[in-house]
């Protein structure tokens, strides 16, 4: 398993830096805890380019996966209000 977190945290480094950003400190501080289930989601997130995910969490336009939604809005985005981004 702990390859396979240091394989996400490599995935989450990104071109657009609010992305960038956001990922990497939500994998620094949140990855170690998540289940099994949780990881697998996260992992298959970061296959979307940078201005989908950008275009989701601060514009609120559907990724058209309802799953994936629900992680960013109950994960992610938290660390937006945090003022960082």
């Amino acid at each position: 398993m702990n390859q396979e977190i240091n394989r996400i945290y490599w995935k989450c480094r990104r071109g657009m830096r609010e992305i960038d950003l956001l990922l990497r400190e939500f994998a620094q501080e949140t990855l170690p805890l998540l289940d099994k289930k949780d990881i697998e989601i996260f992992d298959s997130i970061l296959d979307y380019d940078d201005q989908k995910l950008f275009d989701f969490i601060f514009k609120n336009e559907s990724l058209e996966n309802a799953e994936h939604e629900s992680f960013i809005n109950n994960n992610l985005k938290k660390f937006t209000k945090q003022g960082n981004f």
